[in-house]
């Protein structure tokens, strides 16, 4: 079984809270008891989250070696130079590790996206602009410390793709199981 979730903000990509936490978990969406999430999307970040009780999947999707493309719509502070969007491209050394090359684009038309709930901070005068980032590696809060390597900090992040299945029109807090069309488009 493989299951699309559009993850909301403040969402933890696990069942289990955090002690402490005031953030919600999976287990608060009424999904099947053998599925987990392969792969994560942090508590501040939203969009496409996989879950299956297949555990061949995990390898598969997220190894690096595999090339697999995960999407990134991504509002950032002011509207990155050409020279910064390259670097991007290039690869950068975050934390001693060497970033992946990958696609990054301003997207154009800017997209009209739904409100966050809270909303992201905004300043009078300091511009925004929503970037596309195509990776094939997933580190922890890699593109939030991609955009920032290059100032261009990130206000909001959501995962639109994952392989050829795009987040499309479902709501936040949704989840529903793939059909086999929808799977090739996740498997390839």
């Amino acid at each position: 079984m493989l299951l699309a979730f559009h993850k909301p903000y403040g969402v933890l990509s696990q069942f289990t809270p955090e002690p402490g936490s005031a953030f919600r978990t999976l287990a608060d969406f009424g999904f099947p008891k053998s599925v987990y999430p392969i792969g994560r999307l942090d508590a501040d970040s939203e969009g496409l989250l996989l879950l299956s009780d297949e555990a061949e999947l995990n390898q598969r999707l997220l190894h690096p070696r595999h090339a697999h493309e995960r999407e990134y719509w991504v509002q950032v502070e002011r509207i990155p130079t050409a020279d910064a969007l390259r670097q991007l491209q290039n690869g950068l050394v975050i934390q001693g590790h060497r970033t992946l090359p990958c696609r990054a684009q301003l997207l154009d038309p800017q997209p009209e996206m739904p409100p966050r709930v809270p909303p992201i901070r905004v300043r009078k005068n300091m511009p925004d602009c929503w970037l596309a980032l195509e990776l094939v590696e997933g580190k922890n809060r890699q593109v939030r410390r991609m955009t920032a390597a290059v100032g261009h900090p990130t206000l909001r992040l959501m995962r639109v793709r994952i392989g050829q299945l795009r987040l499309a029109d479902f709501p936040a807090g949704t989840w529903r199981e793939l059909a086999a069309t929808e799977r090739k488009l996740v498997l390839g």
